[in-house]
């Protein structure tokens, strides 16, 4: 039988035992029927059918551990006999589809394996999984949950020391997770996990990749990669642009930018835009903007929604000073990434 997915974690959990977070070293896609016979011989056949997330203790791991070398999955039993003795909250998770998860482990898996580039983003089912994410704060110590985080702090102060907290949110960094081969980033904090990072890509301080999104080839992003939107391979984000994502507004569209192409400073999208595109420096195009259409010679063809345009190639978009109108013309040039910069090794 396939399946969708398996993974063993390590993890943190509140003082009620609930689940904060889980970190899986090496996530798998499509696991081999032999390792999933080697999980269903230590942990019961129950888990073979349906998605589990399974809480394991130091017996269950070694077991787990001992079963995997024997079946050649030397990776996995390496893993699992470093956490066994380590008392920590272990996990094991097998996805028999990829149906929207139901508990905080499998949102963690589910996560791991779009930054761990083993699925892009628009590719899984991820419905209702902020009602699985906790909100934590996250600190020098890890994770720890909101109702924790005061007595925490008195330890901390009792030992001397200061708990810094870094973050209060549902979502971690990503580097604290995954660093994909071959990636520049300025400011970890501003990619979240579940982002897809791209090898090639530079994120510089003021660049941002929400969960669910990302690049898919080399890119420069000094703007906002928002939830669901991708950008394609040599592709240029200019810094303060922005990329109108589907979590506010109710919108519904995925958005997109091609091959390329590129977005310049304080710009924005909210359509897909093509291969070899240009938004000039300073412009928001929305599905709903009125746009003038101009031939090579710069003449008005006709006058037309943005939406019209979504993910045409070969467009200029720019604001005309003189009357301030959008207007679109053909793009005679492509963007052409510093192949110094990108080849981040």
């Amino acid at each position: 039988m396939s399946h969708f997915s398996f993974a063993f974690g390590i993890g943190s959990q509140s003082s009620q035992g609930e689940w904060l977070e889980v970190f899986y070293p090496q996530p798998i896609l499509n696991p081999s029927v032999e390792l999933v016979t080697v999980l269903t011989d230590v942990l019961g056949s129950q888990i073979v059918t349906g998605n589990h997330a399974l809480s394991i203790d130091a017996k269950q791991a070694s077991a787990l551990a001992k079963a995997c070398t024997d079946a050649g999955e030397l990776d996995q039993a390496k893993w699992l006999t470093q956490a066994a003795n380590a008392g920590q909250p272990m996990v094991v998770s097998l996805l028999e589809t990829d149906s929207g998860p139901q508990t905080t482990p499998e949102v963690y898996l589910k996560l791991q394996l779009l930054s761990a580039g083993l699925k892009q983003p628009n590719s899984m089912d991820l419905s209702g999984i902020f009602g699985l994410l906790p909100n934590v704060a996250w600190t020098n110590e890890g994770a720890i949950a909101i109702e924790d985080l005061t007595q925490r702090q008195m330890d901390a102060r009792l030992r001397g020391e200061l708990l810094h907290v870094n973050a209060v949110d549902k979502f971690p960094r990503m580097t604290d997770y995954a660093v994909p081969k071959g990636i520049r980033i300025g400011d970890a904090s501003r990619v979240r996990l579940g982002a897809h990072v791209a090898e090639g890509t530079t994120v510089m301080h003021e660049g941002f990749i929400n969960f669910n999104a990302g690049t898919l080839g080399h890119g420069m992003i000094e703007g906002r990669i928002s939830a669901g939107v991708t950008v394609g391979h040599n592709s240029d984000l200019g810094g303060g642009c922005s990329t109108m994502g589907t979590l506010s507004g109710g919108g519904k569209i995925v958005n997109s930018v091609g091959q390329d192409s590129l977005i310049g400073a304080n710009a924005g999208m909210g359509i897909p835009i093509g291969d070899r595109c240009i938004i000039e420096a300073g412009l928001y195009i929305t599905g709903g903007s009125k746009v003038a259409l101009l031939d090579a010679r710069n003449e008005l063809v006709a006058t037309v929604k943005a939406s019209t345009l979504a993910g045409k190639p070969d467009l200029l978009f720019r604001r005309n000073s003189l009357n301030g109108r959008i207007e679109v013309k053909p793009n005679g040039t492509a963007v052409e990434l510093n192949s110094d910069l990108h080849s981040n090794n």
